[in-house]
């Protein structure tokens, strides 16, 4: 029943519901492709090293272009880079479809799949920068996460056989057109998206990317490196794993190629299966153990895998080793999305991609040569082990990041949905958020003095206030202006350092929440750029020398 709601309130989300239909379309469409173009080199006479070089097309482009990728999906809009790569993938796609009605060289179709893989680099870090943007809140980014798990797994299972039903009747110039027709259906889709809510502007982020990102990276640094660990060692054990199938079900099954099919069709339902498990797992408040129970499950699978002696025990431990990695998959997305901050997140994706695949590629590597040497049994044995012992090392780096917050009262969620807060990881406004201080004001009553010590930054949570301000010559206070519900103050004596600027009165009971004056410093340290835009909010106030009402938004009060 969890994992019915959960689901039902991710694709009750429009946009989220159109951007993973689309995809689950596209994905479709991928995965025919992939196979009808190893048929298509195939038959046009392509020897096994042609073979070789267009399966390293799809592992290169990522390898390389991953990161500027990242670079250019923090800089621009996250949808219209997909849309704009979609519609380059279709292009592609229409013209492999052209070259193989027509019989044109198989070297051309190999250059045309590996300029369709420079394109697809752009996906990952665009879709997993882009998906936290369009969730309603936090509750739905670990279901959303889920949900694309299952979608991509589902296709995983459905484009294969359709391509082999079009294989069949003799159709494959027909498999390239209904991939280019998938990546037009995905284009509308986008298209039609309302523009994603990113915290940060595209010019805000434009402006900043080429700037240093120590500051940036430094507060999350230990879950990062958590991450790291887990996606290098699960890339690798994943690379290893798609060798050592063949190996296990031909030398150690005696399954032949059959078996080999059957092992495949097991990663998929296990895959599945993970997936749909996951979406509710992630409602946990803790996640640190979801993550270690999916690393300790693949493990398992592999040791059990490395066990089985029959076809049957072996489907059943590589479905129980695949429903492992999902989970872990799909729970460490989600606590990288509340972990890094928007401003960062494309490249935190491209980076983590390059070393994936580069994992990947080394355990294809070395998968098949290490079993000449060591027996299948202890082989898996020993990459389930240290597959468990990676995550456990992951979880510990993680630390507290791993808690998800408890539910806060409405004020505190609506502190920390400011729009001046846009672009810091939910996870930093979080722990912001529970410091906070309940501080109940009666009429009349003075919140903050001119002149005075800065020490605490303000939100109004209920009431009204006036800010004045005296010229030091024994007139009296000018009115500045007056404040409300959802409205700060506070924050220009704690970011210049100076003494209280003005005076804040209570105009009639109210609540406040309070921020400790440090704690809010380093609140605004975890957001480059964030200084200086809470700063430009009053320059205009002060180029009028207070004197009328300037052009505000929440934050804008002086003091």
């Amino acid at each position: 029943m969890r994992t019915l709601a959960a689901y039902r309130r991710v694709f009750a989300n429009p946009a989220l519901a159109r951007l993973l239909i689309g995809e689950f379309i596209s994905s479709i469409g991928d995965w025919l492709y992939l196979v009808a173009l190893l048929v298509v080199v195939h038959q046009a006479g392509g020897s096994a090293v042609v073979l070789g070089i267009v399966g390293a097309a799809r592992v290169l482009p990522y390898v390389v272009l991953s990161v500027p990728a990242g670079i250019i999906v923090d800089r621009y809009d996250r949808r219209m880079i997909l849309l704009v790569t979609d519609v380059a993938r279709g292009v592609v796609m229409i013209a492999l479809t052209i070259c193989v009605a027509t019989g044109a060289s198989v070297w051309l179709i190999v250059a045309l799949s590996l300029l369709a893989a420079c394109f697809s680099t752009f996906f990952g870090p665009a879709i997993g920068s882009l998906l936290p943007s369009l969730v309603a809140d936090e509750t739905e980014l670990g279901p959303a996460n889920g949900a694309w798990a299952s979608l991509e797994n589902l296709a995983f299972i459905i484009g294969p056989a359709l391509a082999g039903i079009l294989l069949t009747v003799g159709g494959l110039a027909f498999a390239f057109l209904l991939n280019a027709v998938s990546f037009g259906i995905v284009a509308v889709i986008l298209w039609r998206l309302p523009r994603a809510s990113q915290q940060r502007t595209v010019s805000e982020r434009a402006s900043g990317v080429s700037r240093a990102s120590r500051a940036e990276i430094r507060p999350v640094i230990g879950p990062l490196s958590g991450l790291v660990i887990i996606n290098v060692a699960e890339g690798f054990v994943s690379g290893a794993l798609a060798v050592l199938t063949v190996v296990v079900a031909v030398d150690v099954l005696h399954a032949g190629e059959a078996g080999t099919g059957w092992l495949n069709a097991a990663i998929g339902a296990g895959g599945l299966v993970g997936a749909i498990l996951s979406g509710p797992v992630t409602l946990r408040q803790r996640l640190g153990m979801p993550l270690l129970a999916g690393g300790v499950t693949l493990g398992v699978g592999l040791a059990l895998l490395g066990q089985a002696s029959a076809l049957l025990p072996a489907l059943g431990a590589m479905v129980v080793a695949y429903t492992g990695l999902l989970v872990l998959e799909v729970v460490a997305t989600t606590l990288f999305q509340r972990a890094v901050p928007d401003a960062i997140r494309g490249r935190m994706l491209g980076a983590m991609e390059t070393l994936a695949v580069a994992a990947y590629a080394v355990g294809a590597f070395s998968g098949p040569f290490l079993a000449q040497f060591v027996s299948p049994v202890l082989l898996l044995g020993v990459l389930g082990a240290s597959m468990a012992a990676a995550t456990a090392i992951g979880v510990v780096l993680v630390g507290r990041w791993g808690r998800v917050r408890v539910a806060l009262d409405p004020a505190a969620e609506r502190f920390i949905a400011l729009p001046s807060f846009g672009g810091l990881a939910p996870a930093t406004l979080e722990q912001a958020a529970e410091h906070l201080v309940r501080v109940p004001v009666t009429v009349g009553q003075v919140v903050i003095r001119q002149g005075d010590p800065a020490d605490r930054f303000y939100f109004i949570a209920q009431g009204s206030f006036e800010v004045t301000q005296t010229d030091g010559t024994g007139q009296p206070p000018a009115h500045l202006r007056s404040m409300g519900p959802d409205e700060v103050f506070g924050e220009i004596g704690l970011l210049a350092r100076t003494l209280r600027t003005a005076t804040v009165t209570a105009a009639s009971d109210g609540t406040l929440l309070a921020l400790d004056g440090d704690r809010f410093l380093e609140l605004v340290a975890a957001g480059p750029g964030l200084t200086s835009r809470l700063l430009d909010l009053h320059r205009g106030a002060g180029a009028m020398g207070f004197g009328g009402p300037a052009p505000r938004q929440a934050g804008e009060a002086p003091a």
